[in-house]
């Protein structure tokens, strides 16, 4: 039913049928500029939390990192028990030095309180305890209390790990307690439409000394990564991530150091077969080459190959192969 009231506006006799065909034009006007911003605005890369400093420049560390396991033979395994208790256990060979490692780690989580428990042990017999509340005291804070023994030496260590995450900054306090005196680590991350500006600090308190003092800035899309990094005004470095299509990642590393005229270069790439399968390619300016192989060969089955070529002396041998079991259940 559409209603027909005279009103007068500023002396002037106007049809109230007018007025709510104007109204109408407009909010359908203003619903379509929001849906534009809402679908324009995620892909220009606004982000609600930016990644911590050492996550800046994540994706092309992956690419250049995950799926290979150069002179090792590994083997990891995940389980959950039914009272939630998680497993997490890890073998390693290498087959240059014939060396085994292991470690076993187990965690429990309390969500309702925010709590995380865990436990950590090795083969060079270091005990670890981590406990960590999050979200509880301050939403976006995260505490986390971690200590380390090592029962042949006597050796203890502490560290207490502050986190806090909000809107468009991601800061975080880290702090070394030591006899001669607690070693303090900050960085700071603030993200803006894409932007990304980070510092990174270690203050040791029984020299007086910043011994630790780092610069990057950024910038990140969905499928766009740019970094570069400044390490103690000396050594400066970048990384380049593009995810091509739904199937191919490339990603680029520079780094440089001051004083040295060599310059450091990399280009990886991983190319995704099919639902299970992936293989990873990657190769410096020191003509080494590597590839890798991962297969998922069912649920929770996971097996990776990977090989480093010398490409300066492939007569001369000390290449290196490496194979890698995940099992999770």
């Amino acid at each position: 039913m559409t209603f027909v009231i005279t009103v007068a506006i500023i002396g002037i006799p106007v049809s109230f049928h007018i007025i709510s065909l104007l109204a109408s034009t407009l909010a359908q006007a203003f619903c379509k500029l929001k849906y534009t911003l809402c679908n324009i605005l995620p892909a220009a890369g606004v982000m609600a939390v930016p990644p911590s400093y050492g996550d800046l420049g994540k994706s092309a560390k992956d690419i250049f990192n995950k799926g290979y396991g150069f002179g090792l033979v590994k083997l990891d395994v995940k389980t959950k028990s039914d009272s939630g208790v998680e497993f997490k256990t890890a073998g390693s060979s290498n087959t240059d030095t014939s060396k085994v490692a292991g470690s076993l780690e187990t965690k429990y989580k309390r969500s309702e309180y925010g709590l995380t428990f865990t436990e950590k042990w090795n083969t060079d017999n270091t005990l670890g305890t981590e406990i960590t509340v999050e979200d509880q005291i301050a939403k976006g804070l995260k505490l986390t209390f971690d200590t380390t023994f090592s029962p042949n030496t006597g050796k203890k260590s502490g560290k207490v790990k502050t986190a806090y995450k909000r809107e468009f900054v991601n800061l975080g306090c880290d702090v070394d307690f030591d006899f001669a005196g607690p070693t303090i680590h900050g960085a700071a991350v603030v993200g803006y439409e894409g932007w990304l500006a980070g510092y990174q600090m270690t203050f040791d308190t029984a020299k007086s000394k910043m011994t630790q003092n780092n610069f990057a800035v950024g910038y990140k899309t969905g499928d766009f990564q740019l970094h570069t990094n400044v390490n103690d005004g000396a050594q400066f470095g970048g990384s380049i991530y593009q995810k091509v299509s739904p199937v191919l990642e490339t990603a680029v590393n520079l780094a440089w150091t001051a004083g040295s005229n060599s310059t450091n270069f990399g280009i990886a790439a991983k190319y995704q077969l099919d639902k299970s399968a992936s293989i990873s390619a990657k190769v410096n300016n020191n003509s080494l080459v590597g590839v890798g192989y991962t297969q998922t060969l069912r649920p929770g089955v996971k097996l990776t190959l990977s090989a480093l070529v010398d490409g300066k002396g492939i007569n001369t041998g000390g290449h290196k192969l490496g194979l890698g079991l995940e099992l999770e259940a």
